[in-house]
C-alpha cells in the first residue's frame, strides 16, 4: 500500500529456536541502522521490596561484563560514533544503538555483551546504588515529572503499575547481589526478548548476526502475574516548596490491545495535543492562566491512564482545574464535530509519519509492538484505524474514561492550595 505515492517498507520477523524474536525493517535509502534489545522486564514485574530493580539492572549492565570493564564499555560506545543507551519502562527495558550501517556488527557485539554477560561486580553495585539514589532525589525536584508518578499511584495505589520506575531509596539501597542475579536470570531469557533492527541492513543478514550472538543462550520466558490493576481514583496532594501547582486530572484509559486506543489518540489530541487544542486555547490563550497544559495517555498490556496536565500559580490553580474539568465534561455532553475530528486526524497522522522517518523511531515501533503486543502494525494499518474513528466513538470514549465520579486527581505544589472540585 502506498501513502503519498511512496510504497512503505515492510516488516519481517524470524523466531530463533531458543524463542528470541528478531523483527526488522530494511530502509535502503539511509546510511544508518538502529538496533535494540528489548527485554520483558519492567517496574510492573517487581515485588514491592525490590521496587527499582529493573532500572538498577539497566544501569549495572553498563558497569562491566565478563570481557569489558565499565571504562572499556564507555570507550567502545565512543568508538562507534553513534548513540548507545538504554531505558527502563513499566513493562520493558531496552538497550539500543543507532550507528552508521558499517558499524552494525560492532554495535550488536557490544549490546550482546552487555545483555548476555554482565558481571554485577559488588563494588560497582554499591557505587551505582548511590548514583540511582541521587537520580531518585533529582526526580523529586522535578515536579512536572513527579506529579505523573503521584497520579499513577492515586489511580492504582495497590498495583505495581502505580509505582515509580526508579523505585524507592530504601528498596534500591537494600538490593543484594543475589537479588539482582536472580531477577536477571529470571527475566533476561531469549524467549522474553526481542531484537529489533531498522535501517540499512537486510533481514537475513540481521538474523544471521543476531543468531550468532544470542542463539546459544537458552531459558524459558518467566511466568508473571497477569492481574490487571483496579482503579481507586483517589485525590493526592504532595506538598513541595515550589512556585507553581502541578496537576494531573484523569483516570483509567485503555490498554494497548484495545481498538479504542485510536479514538483515545484523537481524543487526547483534540483536548490538549497542540496550540489549537481545547485546553490550550481556553486556559492559556483565552485566560492566560497557565503556560503548560496538555493531555496525555499511557497504554500498557492490560490497562491505561488518560488525563490532562497543567501547571499554574497557586492563585490560578483551582480556576484552571475547574476549566479543565468543564472541558472534559463538554466533550462528553456535546461531543465533537466532523471538522474538528478531521483536523485532529490529520495532525495525528502527520505526527506519526514524521516521527517514523528516522531509524531510531522505526526500531522503537518494531521492538515495543512485538514485545508487548506480539505483532507489528504497518503505518498504513494504523492510519486506517485512525481514519475509521467516528465522532460517536470519541464522545462515547470520553464518557467512559472521564466520568466525573471516577476521576483521580494528583497535585504537587506549595502548602495551603485549595483544589476541592
Amino acid at each position: 500500500m502506498a501513502i503519498g505515492g511512496a510504497t512503505l517498507p515492510f516488516y519481517r520477523k524470524t523466531v530463533l529456536p531458543n524463542g528470541l524474536r528478531v523483527v526488522t525493517e530494511e530502509m535502503a535509502h539511509v546510511r544508518s541502522v538502529a538496533v535494540g534489545v528489548w527485554v520483558g522486564a519492567g517496574s510492573r514485574h517487581e515485588p514491592p521490596e525490590q521496587a527499582g530493580i529493573s532500572h538498577f539492572i539497566e544501569h549495572m549492565l553498563f558497569k562491566g561484563t565478563e570481557t569489558r570493564t565499565a571504562r572499556d564499555i564507555a570507550e567502545a560506545i565512543d568508538a562507534l560514533g553513534g548513540n548507545v543507551n538504554a531505558f527502563t519502562a513499566k513493562e520493558c527495558t531496552c538497550y539500543y544503538a543507532r550507528v552508521l550501517d558499517e558499524h552494525f556488527v560492532p554495535a550488536l557485539d557490544l549490546l550482546a555483551d552487555l545483555v548476555l554477560r554482565p558481571r554485577f561486580d559488588a563494588g560497582e553495585m554499591e557505587k551505582e546504588k548511590n548514583v540511582i539514589c541521587e537520580e531518585i532525589m533529582m526526580y523529586e525536584d522535578s515536579p512536572e515529572d513527579l506529579v505523573h508518578d503521584v497520579f499513577a499511584q492515586s489511580v492504582w495505589p495497590d498495583h505495581a503499575l502505580g509505582r515509580a520506575i526508579q523505585g524507592t531509596l530504601d528498596a534500591v539501597r537494600g538490593l543484594g547481589r543475589d537479588d539482582v542475579r536472580a531477577y536477571y536470570e529470571r527475566f533476561y531469557a531469549p524467549a522474553n526478548m526481542v531484537v529489533a533492527v531498522a535501517g540499512h541492513v537486510g533481514h537475513d543478514r540481521a538474523v544471521e548476526e543476531v543468531a550468532r550472538r544470542f542463539g546459544g543462550r537458552g531459558g524459558a520466558a518467566p511466568e508473571v502475574s497477569a492481574l490487571p490493576p483496579r482503579a481507586a481514583s483517589r485525590r493526592m496532594y504532595r506538598e513541595k516548596d515550589i512556585e507553581q501547582v502541578h496537576i494531573c486530572l484523569g483516570g483509567e484509559g485503555v490498554p494497548l490491545s484495545d481498538e479504542r486506543v485510536y479514538a483515545l489518540h484523537l481524543l487526547s489530541n483534540l483536548i490538549g495535543g497542540g496550540s489549537s487544542s481545547r485546553l490550550f486555547q481556553e486556559i492559556r490563550e483565552e485566560r492566560g492562566l497557565a503556560y503548560s497544559v496538555y493531555a496525555f495517555h499511557n497504554a500498557y498490556r492490560d490497562a491505561g491512564l488518560a488525563g490532562v496536565y497543567l501547571a499554574a500559580s497557586p492563585a490560578a490553580a483551582r480556576q484552571s482545574l475547574e476549566l479543565a474539568l468543564a472541558e472534559l465534561e463538554r466533550v462528553q455532553t456535546r461531543g465533537v464535530d466532523e471538522a474538528e475530528l478531521h483536523r485532529n486526524k490529520e495532525q495525528v497522522k502527520a505526527g506519526m509519519l514524521l516521527a517514523l522517518e528516522g531509524t531510531g523511531s522505526r526500531m522503537n515501533h518494531l521492538g515495543k509492538s512485538e514485545l508487548l503486543k506480539g505483532f507489528v502494525l504497518k503505518p498504513e494499518e494504523v492510519i486506517a484505524r485512525l481514519e475509521g474513528v467516528t465522532v460517536d466513538d470519541v464522545q462515547r470514549l470520553a464518557r467512559e474514561i472521564w466520568d466525573v465520579g471516577r476521576l483521580g486527581l494528583a497535585a504537587v505544589g506549595p502548602a495551603g492550595v485549595d483544589l476541592a472540585i
